[in-house]
């Protein structure tokens, strides 16, 4: 297929600068599968769509401050440094700006969000081939307990900020409030959605609940640069299943209960996990670059929550893989139903609106 053939229409004023008053206050879109009818709701109407023994299966990843700010320690240039991924103690890689100036044994001395030197310096002593800069901190005896005070939530790239309290928001809202293991640079959107009273009724429901984790990387913004999808090398990310997730995903199987992912990230674990184990799920770690996108199939989810999502990325492949699987007519149904979302005035992206497809 052809990446443009993802494309379509947003007017600018539906992308979600600022999440709803309340947590939880969004509007929901129904899509099944078997009917060309869509549904809207409020997303607490989710609970009407679930059963008991249903099993959402969530991504607790937590976003870490991953934005720091630094001068060069030679010239007094100012860099803002975006940590992706840790290697080992107090050594990262991580995008850098202005690239050209942090070249191999660049000194760059951290400040904090106000922009004072804070103590503590990261050191360029790697560049890959995406330009990506590999940095050695030191002075702190371990970045991550300065990382409350150095750095700022990483939002997405058109989410625009002007004030300390706007970003004082993002740092509870921009975060599940079941997040727990530390190691993401961009939200598991779909999670944003749940209070601790909303999960407490589904599970007073009978729904029961999973925890993977799989920490979200930067490529998640990116959108497919390739004409043909077949092209497209698909950003690594990390994963972790424990022993009480797997064997509460197998028994659901093994039962023929409905397996509902929550979020693209919670879809990404299952299905690279039950591809390398005859459909199993087993725990452990481990790393995948797992492409879904029309027409594959899936081996484990049987339904998923969602947000709305960029144009060309690949979520919204995989949403449209998973809208018809086995089937290529899966992208022609999802984009009605954005469609559809854009004349009904529904909020787009990390902050916006929710959607189901059972």
């Amino acid at each position: 297929m052809l990446t443009a053939e993802f494309d379509y229409a947003l007017p600018p004023e539906l992308i979600a600068q600022f999440p709803t008053l309340n947590r939880g206050d969004s509007r929901l879109l129904v899509m099944r599968r078997e009917s060309p009818i869509l549904t809207h709701q409020a997303f607490p109407d989710l609970i009407q769509y679930l059963r008991p023994g249903d099993l959402l299966v969530l991504n607790d990843s937590r976003v870490i401050p991953a934005r720091l700010r630094g001068v060069n320690s030679a010239t007094g240039g100012q860099f803002e440094l975006l940590l992706l991924e840790e290697t080992s103690r107090n050594a990262w890689w991580a995008m850098v700006r202005p690239g050209k100036r942090a070249r191999m044994g660049t000194v760059i001395e951290l400040c904090d969000p106000s922009g004072q030197r804070a103590g503590g310096t990261a050191t360029v002593d790697g560049i890959n081939e995406e330009g990506h800069r590999h940095l050695q901190f030191s002075g702190p005896e371990d970045l991550h307990d300065r990382l409350a005070q150095l750095g700022e939530i990483p939002l997405p790239p058109y989410i625009a900020r002007t004030t300390p309290a706007e970003l004082a928001t993002d740092n509870v809202r921009y975060q599940t409030v079941y997040a727990a293991a530390a190691g993401s640079v961009a939200a598991p959107t779909a999670g944003l959605h749940f209070t601790a009273n909303f999960l407490a009724r589904l599970e007073a429901a009978g729904v029961q609940r999973a925890f993977v984790t799989l920490h979200v990387g930067l490529g998640t913004f990116a959108p497919v640069k390739a004409e043909q999808l077949d092209s497209h090398t698909m950003h690594e990310e990390r994963y972790i299943v424990g022993e009480a997730a797997a064997g509460a995903i197998n028994r659901a199987l093994d039962t023929g209960r409905r397996i509902i992912a929550v979020g693209t990230t919670s879809v990404r674990v299952l299905e690279s996990v039950a591809a390398a184990h005859q459909g199993r799920i087993v725990p452990g770690t481990g790393r995948t670059r797992i492409f879904l996108h029309p027409p594959c199939r899936f081996q484990v989810v049987g339904g998923l929550l969602t947000n709305f999502h960029l144009p060309r990325s690949t979520l919204l492949m995989l949403v449209s893989a998973f809208a018809a699987p086995g089937e290529t007519s899966g992208r022609a149904r999802v984009l009605e139903a954005y469609a559809t979302a854009v004349r009904e005035r529904y909020r787009f992206f990390s902050y916006g609106d929710a959607m189901l497809i059972l």
